[in-house]
């Protein structure tokens, strides 16, 4: 563990007191680790107010060569926020003000350690809300959106956390404070580092403010719950859906393991091989037609049933299994590695086919579902943490759903990012040419290598 000098210590006491400077234990475990059960303490513990104490902050650590990992809520699922060679853990939880509302421009202007569940209540009044809606909402940060690009079901209609943003304030790694974007959605001005920052897990700069792109609120909403005979139907049916102009606003899937979970934990749910959960949204006037379109696209070979909710109660009931999904792979076993990965949707059979396949061969129950307008899927591998011979084929059965998604002519994540879990395979999802252009943009933005080490790159 990189070790805090004692001239650093003074310096960054001195300027964020002691509340904003923490090196106590029980401060540097409560920031050690993530959802991705991943865990090492960092030195110390800062907590700005400011812009202005990221900058000293980061230009003090670069003098003494000390790391630095940007954090949120620690909800991410790759090990990005733990510190693995100690350093600094830079928390944005004081830095949670949203600065300005400009509903006219619809944006709003942000601090990373705004709560995305607690935005999303400022934008009602206002009819507007942001699309980002990962599963962690009510807890994660926008900071940490879009640090890992977060999606959620909703990116199917409205885009992920990189296609929401308009522009970022943000520190690089050498100290600078530099701007990129504004409150315009049309800009040919220079090279988009709005986007460049987005996705990069503070291993580029720390973002101290966003300005974000929102979206009216729709006004109506219905859902259809649609079941196939097996994968390849309902991929087919993902194609005709995703072909209509009213893009569904969530397209979800589940394959037949997921299905007999949910029956098991008592879920109306029939047999099937495969089931889709389609909502469409927009007003009274327009979602009754754009209802009607997507049901007749979710018609065709190997449809089994479709049910529809046009009303509140309904769409909850049918959205309840999706929800219970996550939660009830633990009365399968305590242990699961979830992963997320992407395919063409026109691969998503092959998908599911590989990693029943692999279920098979490693005799371990592996369940699939996520966001199938999107072609990203989230592949649960699930064991028994104590029984060492479970673990150890756990281990060996996650590179095989990484090979299988490249092979399938996808990528390692669409969501989660890349951190801990994922950086051993870059390597194979990029050649060395486009490796080394990442490395060249890491060395303009942090010249000594300071910000979240270890993470991202191979």
């Amino acid at each position: 563990m990189t070790p805090i000098p004692d001239s650093l210590h003074q310096t960054l006491s001195r300027l964020l007191g002691d509340e904003g400077w923490r090196t106590d234990e029980a401060a540097r475990l409560a920031h050690a680790g993530d959802d991705s059960r991943r865990s090492a303490p960092p030195a110390a513990v800062a907590l700005p107010r400011t812009r202005e104490d990221v900058v000293a902050l980061v230009r003090a650590c670069r003098e003494h060569r000390v790391p630095i990992v940007a954090r949120g809520a620690g909800t991410g699922t790759t090990g990005a926020a733990v510190p693995v060679h100690g350093g600094v853990v830079v928390s944005f939880a004081r830095m949670d003000r949203i600065i300005e509302l400009r509903a006219a421009d619809r944006c709003a202007v942000v601090e990373p350690g705004v709560r995305n569940g607690d935005l999303q209540q400022a934008l009602m009044p206002h009819g507007l809300f942001w699309p980002p809606d990962p599963s962690s909402a009510e807890t994660c940060t926008v900071g940490g959106n879009l640090a890992t690009n977060a999606g959620g079901p909703r990116a199917v209609k409205y885009g992920a956390t990189r296609d929401n943003v308009l522009g970022l304030v943000a520190v690089t790694g050498a100290g600078e404070l530099i701007r990129c974007g504004g409150p315009y959605t049309k800009d040919s001005t220079g090279y988009d580092l709005t986007h460049l920052l987005v996705g990069s897990e503070g291993t580029l700069a720390l973002i101290v403010e966003a300005t974000l792109k929102l979206a009216p609120r729709p006004i109506a909403q219905a859902g259809l719950r649609a079941f196939y005979r097996d994968a390849a139907c309902a991929a087919a049916a993902v194609s005709r859906l995703m072909a209509q102009p009213s893009v569904p606003a969530m397209l979800e899937f589940m394959d037949r393991r997921s299905l007999a979970l949910l029956r098991h934990n008592g879920s109306d749910v029939p047999e099937a091989g495969a089931m889709l959960l389609i909502e469409a949204d927009g007003d009274h006037d327009t979602l009754p037609r754009a209802l009607s379109a997507l049901g007749a696209a979710a018609e065709g070979e190997g449809l089994l049933s479709l049910d529809v909710a046009a009303d509140g109660v309904a769409r909850d009931r049918l959205w309840a299994a999706r929800r219970a999904l996550s939660p009830a792979l633990r009365t399968i076993a305590p242990g699961k590695i979830n992963e997320d990965v992407v395919v063409p949707v026109s691969r998503i059979p092959d998908l599911v086919a590989g990693v029943e396949a692999l279920s098979a061969e490693y005799a371990l129950p592996i369940v699939a579902f996520g966001h199938a307008g999107n072609g990203n899927l989230h592949v649960n591998i699930l064991y028994h943490p104590d029984d060492a011979a479970e673990t150890a084929r756990a281990q060996a059965a996650l590179p095989r759903v990484f090979a299988l998604a490249l092979a399938l002519g996808g990528t390692l994540s669409g969501e989660h990012g890349i951190g801990l879990a994922k950086r051993g395979f870059m390597a194979q999802a990029f050649d060395a040419a486009t490796l080394e252009a990442m490395r060249a943009i890491k060395r303009a933005l942090d010249p000594d290598g300071i910000l979240n080490p270890g993470k991202v790159l191979p």
